[in-house]
């Protein structure tokens, strides 16, 4: 099926996921790695911010990724600046459910984001954009087949420190390949 694996499914998000959302939004250790902005937010702004940007846009589609033997949100994807004339989009994966991480959840929902982009959209390229100090998350776009493409240098602040924004994309042959 076209969204789903043996561990996960996709499914539209909607207004009522602000509140999961919010959760993640609001957890130090799973913003870290994902917003340059490190700050707590008021539940309003979550949902505005899901009303408006993740759902309200008409140049992205986001997913809640479930668990699917409980079907229990555990993160969110989405392609957003879909551009259907250049054929791409910049990918987003957060896995919010700590207890999820580093047993395969962002790899299987990734390819199964790459396989709605490449194999049903029929997208030529999808990049995204990492903090350099993710090793997990750039191990993890490398193995599926990225390739990294520039470097935006100390471009996020964070514990003190200046870190670089890793540029990494994949075309629809390399993925295919892969």
């Amino acid at each position: 099926m076209l969204f789903e694996s043996s561990r996960v499914a996709f499914r539209k998000m909607t207004e009522d996921d602000a509140v999961v959302y919010h959760t993640w939004r609001n957890d130090m250790e799973v913003m870290r790695t994902t917003n340059p902005s490190l700050d707590l937010a008021a539940f309003a702004d979550t949902r505005q911010f899901v009303e408006q940007v993740i759902l309200g846009s008409g140049t992205s589609k986001s997913y809640m990724i479930l668990d699917k033997p409980s079907g229990r949100p555990i993160g969110i994807t989405s392609l957003t600046q879909l551009d259907f004339k250049n054929r791409s989009a910049e990918c987003i994966l957060d896995i919010g459910e700590k207890e999820f991480w580093g047993k395969g959840y962002g790899t299987e929902s990734l390819r199964l984001l790459l396989d709605y982009a490449f194999l049903e959209l029929n997208l030529h390229r999808v990049s995204l954009r990492v903090f350099a100090f993710n090793d997990k998350a750039v191990a993890l776009y490398e193995k599926i087949g990225f390739k990294r493409e520039g470097v935006s240098r100390q471009a996020v602040f964070r514990e003190g420190t200046w870190h670089d924004i890793i540029h990494m994309g994949i075309l629809q042959e390399e993925y295919r390949l892969g």
